[in-house]
């Protein structure tokens, strides 16, 4: 996997800044904010340079070390308390004024070519003075070339009692590329330099330096086991790996160490990268912790459900459903019921026109098409099915957000519950702009009423008939010739007659006389028994038809319901989510 461009590392991090507006403590923000821009700054000057910084508390020697380092008599240490008001510079190269005067140091010291002079361990060193800061008898040495780039800063004291002094060493800390904490026996594990300086830098070790200077004060064994200690310190601090060397400016004791660390990051050049990336990471991984953990999806998949389910039970989905189904079953027997009893059915009204949902009543009711004008007949929702629908919302916001911080989630609960007020009309206008009818008429209806009447108008005639033939009786006419139907009949050996030809050795059929029915007779019994039987057949069938149609309605009721939840409550909720996954991501992409 390919090391995160410097660039693309800031740019995520301002993404995640963006995300995170106004839900992330703003403290953090302008941590982040500020980061990004010292990145953007320091990445468009002198990257030939690499700015190390020497800081430490008061007395601890960060002027004699300077010396030390640049071989000659830059900084002045001094007796009074602090020692060290404004920064000082040493400069190895050429151009680097523009990175000093970003960096705000006034003071600096170019230093040349020619040899120049460092203590030397072996001259005898006044008994008054305890860093004499190279101001003795020197010896001739090069610590560092001339176009290594290396600007070396002795900054004020972090623990100076002067409030100026202290904000200057804080700014020059979080802007040098290499910094180098030089403590003393005396003070390496005060609580003010690990808990208000080491310990914010935790993730940046390689770009730590911890120097125990005054190593010259100490026997090996106490110098070994102060060492051992200061690492555990500076491991608990966060930096582990960080590199811990005992110095002394005034023996010069690891003096070189120190140099080839200095001069090796300054050929090099990619402390300013490392330190401006291991910035961008621990702001960045702050956001992602900040950002909580996200939820599984099939998590949000089953608060969709529940969410939809409660507010079809708001919306009155059910009782619009079963207005279908009879509706649909009505209209069945209307058209292919027995003619001489739909009368009956008729008599009832049609529970879809009585919820307002036929669809030449909401044309009625909006004739200019203006579907946001339309309303069903449905009664007003319950109080306790609207808290129910309410509970919903808040469930879902729940469910959808756990494992996300709480600014987050305070967020994602505001937005999705301020439609709650609005959903009763949203949901029954929803309902009354869905078409639950039928799109048309089934085509066995036309054919079955047909049949129907059919078979009336035979009943019909048969009567006639029959009413002729009374007549002719009553006025005791010669009756005119009736035609009979004549069906063959057998008997069982029990006796009872039937009609039709006998099957295979089914009883003797002797003595039975043919089973005859005439003709009027047969069409006014025979349409009646079809007429009514068709009719039950045909309820059957339309049962069966409106529970399709019913099924069909809770489907495109299901569907409108859902994008009312969308529309009110998901989409806003969708929206701080998705708000969440960019921050969450690209935080995640700063901080790899």
């Amino acid at each position: 996997m390919s090391r995160l461009d410097l660039s693309d590392r800031t740019t995520a991090l301002e993404t995640a800044v963006r995300a995170a507006e106004g839900r992330i403590e703003p403290a953090l923000l302008d941590e982040a904010r500020a980061i990004a821009t010292r990145a953007r700054e320091r990445g468009g000057l002198s990257a030939e340079h690499t700015v190390v910084a020497l800081a430490g508390a008061t007395g601890s020697g960060k002027s004699s070390v300077l010396n030390a380092v640049a071989g000659v008599a830059v900084a002045q240490p001094g007796v009074r308390r602090p020692t060290t008001s404004h920064p000082m510079a040493a400069v190895w190269g050429a151009g680097a004024d523009p990175l000093l005067d970003w960096l705000e140091v006034g003071r600096r010291h170019q230093v040349g070519a020619p040899s120049v002079e460092t203590p030397d361990p072996t001259a005898d060193v006044p008994a008054s003075s305890t860093d004499d800061g190279g101001r003795g008898p020197f010896r001739r040495r090069t610590p560092v070339g001339d176009n290594s780039g290396l600007v070396l800063l002795d900054l004020p004291d972090h623990d100076s009692i002067v409030t100026e002094h202290r904000m200057r060493a804080e700014r020059l800390v979080q802007r040098a590329d290499l910094l180098v904490w030089v403590v003393d026996p005396q003070k390496y594990a005060d609580a003010a330099l690990h808990e208000g300086f080491l310990r914010p830098l935790a993730g940046r070790a390689e770009v730590v330096v911890v120097a125990l200077n005054q190593a010259d004060r100490l026997t090996p064994d106490e110098t070994s086991a102060m060492l051992a200690d200061l690492k555990r310190l500076v491991a608990q601090d966060g930096l582990e790996g960080a590199r811990v060397l005992a110095v002394s400016a005034k023996t010069g004791q690891g003096m070189d160490e120190l140099r080839g660390l200095l001069a090796k990051a300054a050929a090099k050049r990619e402390a300013a990268t490392a330190r401006l990336a291991a910035d961008e990471r621990a702001v960045a991984q702050k956001i992602v912790d900040e950002c909580g953990t996200p939820p599984p999806s099939r998590q949000g998949n089953q608060a969709k459900g529940d969410l939809v389910a409660a507010l079809e039970a708001a919306a009155g989905v059910a009782t619009v459903v079963d207005a279908v189904r009879a509706s649909a079953r009505r209209d069945a027997r209307a058209a292919t019921g027995w003619p001489l009893t739909r009368w009956v059915g008729r008599l009832r009204k049609d529970p879809l026109r009585r919820l307002g949902l036929r669809t030449a009543d909401r044309e009625h009711r909006a004739p200019s098409g203006r579907d946001d004008l339309v309303r069903t007949s449905l009664p007003t929702a319950r109080p306790a099915v609207r808290s129910a629908a309410a509970s919903a919302v808040r469930r879902y916001v729940e469910e959808v957000t756990r494992g996300a911080a709480d600014p987050w989630v305070l967020a994602a609960r505001s937005r999705g519950q301020a439609g709650i007020g609005t959903l009763p009309d949203a949901l029954d206008q929803a309902v009354a702009t869905t078409r639950v009818e039928a799109s048309r008429r089934p085509v066995w209806w036309s054919l079955v009423n047909t049949v129907q009447w059919t078979l009336i108008a035979v009943v019909a005639a048969g009567l006639l008939w029959l009413l002729v033939l009374f007549g002719f009786a009553y006025l005791q006419l010669p009756p005119p010739p009736t035609p009979v139907l004549t069906l063959p009949t057998w008997s069982g050996s029990d006796g009872i007659v039937f009609p039709g030809a006998p099957e295979s050795g089914a009883g003797d059929g002797l003595g039975v006389d043919p089973f005859r029915i005439p003709w009027p007779t047969l069409m006014v019994l025979g349409g009646l028994a079809l007429g009514l039987l068709l009719a039950l057949v045909c309820r059957v069938f339309g049962t069966l038809g409106a529970r399709r149609r019913a099924m069909g309605a809770r489907r495109r009721l299901r569907q409108s319901v859902g994008a009312v939840a969308d529309e009110l409550v998901r989409k806003p909720v969708g929206d701080e989510l998705a708000r969440l996954a960019s921050c969450r991501t690209a935080a995640t992409v700063a901080a790899s």
